[in-house]
């Protein structure tokens, strides 16, 4: 379906798309631009035709002139900012209009608020953008909001990049009203995902009320505008940069399906002992729970109920979800790094350290293992590895022997099955045994400690197929939220 929809999307260029709109009497409103210039009015006047559609257009460029007209504000680049333009721009157009031709007219209102690259070029490039429009005349009003991050290394390219997506905003809101995937998907028309990055959307209003943002921020991973999305514990889609800037940060990668008890166990221990980290000692903290794209593409298609119920059921223990299209952690680390320079910690269990470990991950780089750690421990981060019964461990190795008979990592075959694999008694293969050695002895590694030694039996795949089996002793392995969750909403195949 996506194919189809990019080969017709791309006979429109972003001129056509601004005269369609300009030709169509029926489309009226004002463009309200803060930083950056005027990019986006000013293709529709290039357009031709403009007089038909642009009631007003405007730059309230210095901040004195901006507090005057929408009122003071903490940042001038957010979120309220924008709201408040959009809420200004819309009732002022409607107040003065709609007598005259509201009946006949689906007003709108434009407004971005955004930094470009600036003289000394040090400045985070990034904006918001929202569109508050009609469905059709006399309808009540719906809004679109994104936010941007801008890629080009020259202001001028970074201000004609905003044009265009500003231009597929306003167009997608008007014409794929009923599809919002196509519109998401058109966001980046004749700019490119490598120049734009799309990393917030939120659809709000009656025209959307069938829309789940979770989804739609979903999409946004899935068609490459960005990399990683996140929810908040009360499911609610924020944007990362207003999450992570300047926190302290841990992260567990997982499944999550269902979340359970040892997933709990492993980030409450691992963060006790991260918050004891000199270099995080008053520092604000922020945990995420983290699912990758391919885990959730794990049986082919997403299933938008089964990504939904993961989320909903975090969200229900109190944490917030990232999702993201990092398989590689050293390139999960590098994504936080936009936003911090505080301490990482990465709480993970004996099998994902085997995959840290696994070479042929690191074959695509040119310094292969060596660069890819040194990617991933820069700048202060630690992992905390959380252990494993040795008999879970043994059929962990067996499943990977099938599917890659060279594997490189061991355990003393000396243990009994009641030993645990920690960290600490982890064999690697013999050319990475001083790199290991490295790692653990500068405590870039470290064993969780105070784990529940009860659950390490728990497995998600086990408890999965003990709720489609009608098995109730799964609801002893998951938090008590999470049971009542399962239970009412039927999550995961489960049936009285």
């Amino acid at each position: 379906m996506l194919s189809g929809m990019n080969q017709e999307t791309d006979l429109l260029t972003t001129n056509r798309k601004a005269l369609t709109l300009n030709l169509d009497d029926a489309k009226y409103g004002t463009f309200a631009e803060i930083g950056a210039g005027q990019e986006v009015s000013r293709l529709f006047f290039q357009a031709g035709g403009a007089a038909s559609t642009i009631a007003k257009s405007m730059s309230a460029y210095d901040m004195t002139f901006s507090d005057e007209i929408y009122g003071k504000a903490p940042r001038y680049v957010s979120r309220e900012r924008l709201v408040t333009m959009l809420d200004h721009e819309f009732g002022l157009l409607h107040e003065r209009l709609s007598n005259q031709r509201g009946d006949k007219t689906t007003f709108f209102a434009f407004a971005d608020t955004v930094a470009a690259k600036s003289y000394k070029g040090n400045n985070e490039c990034h904006g918001w953008m929202g569109v508050t429009f009609q469905p059709e005349p006399g309808a009540p009003p719906s809004t679109l909001i994104i936010h941007v991050r801008m890629w080009d290394k020259d202001h001028v390219l970074q201000q004609a990049a905003l044009g265009i997506v500003g231009v597929n905003l306003i167009y997608g809101a008007f014409n794929y009203l009923s599809d919002p995937a196509r519109l998401i998907a058109s966001l980046t028309d004749n700019v490119g995902n490598e120049r734009i990055e799309v990393d917030m959307i939120k659809f709000d209003g009656p025209a959307f009320e069938e829309v789940d943002n979770r989804l739609m921020s979903l999409h946004l991973v899935e068609f490459g505008l960005t990399n990683a999305v996140m929810f908040g514990p009360n499911h609610e889609v924020l944007q990362p940069s207003e999450v992570l800037r300047r926190k302290a940060l841990l992260v567990e990668r997982g499944s999550f399906r269902p979340v359970t008890h040892v997933n709990v166990d492993m980030l409450n221990c691992a963060c006790a002992q991260f918050m004891q980290e000199p270099a995080v000692q008053g520092k604000e903290l922020v945990v995420l729970m983290e699912i990758t794209m391919n885990n959730l593409l794990a049986a082919g298609d997403i299933d938008a109920e089964d990504f939904l119920s993961r989320v909903d059921l975090l969200g229900d223990i109190g944490l917030t979800v990232l999702i993201s299209n990092y398989p590689e952690y050293y390139r999960l680390t590098s994504y936080f790094r936009r936003y911090t320079d505080e301490m990482i910690g990465v709480a993970m269990g004996i099998n994902n350290l085997l995959e840290v470990f696994n070479e042929k991950y690191y074959e695509s780089l040119q310094g292969e293992i060596l660069e890819a750690f040194g990617r991933l421990f820069r700048n202060a981060v630690k992992l905390y590895v959380y252990p494993m019964r040795r008999s879970a461990y043994d059929n962990y190795q067996a499943q990977e022997a099938l599917s890659s008979p060279t594997t490189t990592i061991g355990v003393s075959h000396a243990f009994a099955k009641d030993v645990l694999v920690t960290a600490r008694n982890l064999q690697v293969a013999p050319s990475l045994h001083n790199l290991y050695a490295h790692l653990m002895e500068n405590h870039y590694i470290d064993c969780i400690n105070g784990f529940n030694p009860d659950i390490l039996d728990i497995f998600s795949r086990d408890v999965l197929q003990r709720i489609k089996s009608n098995d109730e002793s799964w609801a002893t392995m998951v938090p008590e939220p999470v049971v009542a969750a399962i239970k009412t909403s039927g999550l995961f195949g489960y049936s009285k």
